[in-house]
């Protein structure tokens, strides 16, 4: 793993210096309103950034509407540290940066995991963290900390575990897109919405699972999008960007796991739910073409 970020302009590396010292500040406040042992003790290991911003090959389209995340892996020292409690003031705060403020032009995804988890998926061969590993920048490394020596994962295992995600996943998505038609037919808008942000959850999955072994354990439709493009770019053009109408309608997805079922205020119209119907169904064949492309054959790339 590297720590330099020499390829970055430095705007973009004055960016992530930010992001590490939100990180550790929203972090720090949420132990000193803390009770217990284990939180007062939680400590960060390392702050990665992995993805195509470690890579060198990020994408920033203003016309097309398209820009890639800042992708950051944080590993704890406690599993309970994971906890969405932790991080959503980080979370919120880095989401005010880039929309209200301007501090940051990209936005931040981050994961968290233990050192104990990452060591056992690199000893497993899981890819995901393979790459991590050898292409991400440690933005903060405390020492004492090492990564566990990656296993290479033979071709035939990753071809059956590839394939059974695939298997119990993809399906999945069709069925709820299924049971979305038939709410549309019924009349049931909001119920609609809601089921058609689970068979767009559940086509993200297949493609990281297919395609990496791995998927973090979110609901949250745009950062499981950036991850899926970031590794998949065809799956790009099944949400326009350019326009305010798409991008509202694809915020209304986003929405739709919670206000959908829960909200009184939440709306959307027979058009609105209509393109979401019409996109969803072209993600659906976009992510059936990448997940069978990649299980075609027991020879996986590596």
């Amino acid at each position: 793993m590297r720590d330099l970020l020499d390829h970055l302009p430095q705007s973009k590396q004055r960016e992530l210096a930010h992001v590490v010292r939100v990180l550790f500040e929203e972090f720090g406040a949420v132990h000193a309103r803390g009770n217990s042992k284990w939180a007062k003790q939680g400590r960060i290991f390392k702050i990665v950034l992995y993805g195509s911003y470690a890579r060198g090959d990020w994408v920033d389209d203003p016309v097309g509407g398209y820009k890639s995340d800042y992708d950051i892996l944080i590993v704890v020292s406690d599993d309970r540290l994971g906890d969405f409690e932790f991080w959503s003031p980080a979370e919120d705060r880095l989401m005010r940066d880039l929309t209200i403020t301007g501090v940051l032009t990209a936005p931040v995804n981050f994961i968290v995991h233990t050192l104990n988890d990452v060591n056992s998926q690199l000893e497993r061969g899981r890819p995901f963290f393979i790459d991590i590993v050898e292409q991400g920048v440690a933005l903060y490394e405390a020492e004492g900390f090492p990564f566990a020596q990656p296993r290479k994962l033979p071709p035939e295992e990753a071809f059956a575990e590839a394939r059974a995600y695939f298997e119990k996943w993809f399906p999945s998505a069709v069925m709820f897109t299924q049971t979305a038609d038939f709410a549309i037919s019924k009349g049931g808008r909001n119920e609609a919405a809601f089921l058609l942000h689970q068979a767009t959850e559940r086509l993200y999955h297949s493609v990281l699972l297919t395609l990496t072994l791995y998927s973090p354990k979110s609901h949250r439709l745009n950062f499981l999008r950036s991850h899926c493009e970031e590794i998949a770019p065809e799956l790009i053009s099944a949400w326009p960007r350019e326009d305010k109408f798409s991008r509202r309608c694809f915020d209304l997805l986003r929405q739709a796991y919670v206000n959908a079922r829960y909200s009184p205020h939440y709306e959307i119209s027979a058009e609105e739910l209509r393109w979401l119907g019409e996109r969803v169904g072209t993600l659906q064949a976009l992510v059936r073409d990448v997940c069978e492309r990649r299980i075609a054959s027991p020879e996986l790339e590596e």
